[in-house]
């Protein structure tokens, strides 16, 4: 028998229904001897299965979770910037200019 096809045991134990962030939450013991540990997005499936939810809905988040977790979960997207040398080194350029300049942003300082 394949690793993948190896028999995976989920327990769920102190269920608490949270009316206050709108979600059940408990706590699940996962059983897989023999087997190497399993991924979260093969777990979301079980548990949906278990609690006849929508697989986007376990461990729906949306409302109260921080910006990172719901990039991994996959239901945000990563905000593109620049590195964070660039961003300081934009900070400090911005220091040195005063009045519109500061809206052109890279102008050249004036010649004494």
């Amino acid at each position: 028998m394949a690793d993948s096809e190896t028999p995976v045991t989920l327990r769920t134990r102190k269920f608490i229904r949270n009316p206050l962030l709108g979600r059940k939450q408990m706590v699940v013991d996962i059983l897989h001897p023999g087997r190497p540990n399993i991924s979260k997005d093969q777990l979301r499936e079980k548990i949906s299965g278990m609690y006849k939810a929508q697989k986007d809905q376990v461990s729906a988040m949306k409302k109260f979770e921080p910006q990172y977790r719901l990039v991994r979960v996959g239901l945000a997207v990563k905000p593109e910037r620049a590195s964070r040398q660039q961003r300081k080194q934009r900070k400090n350029r911005q220091k040195t200019l005063r009045g519109t300049a500061k809206v052109k942003g890279a102008k050249a300082k004036k010649e004494k």
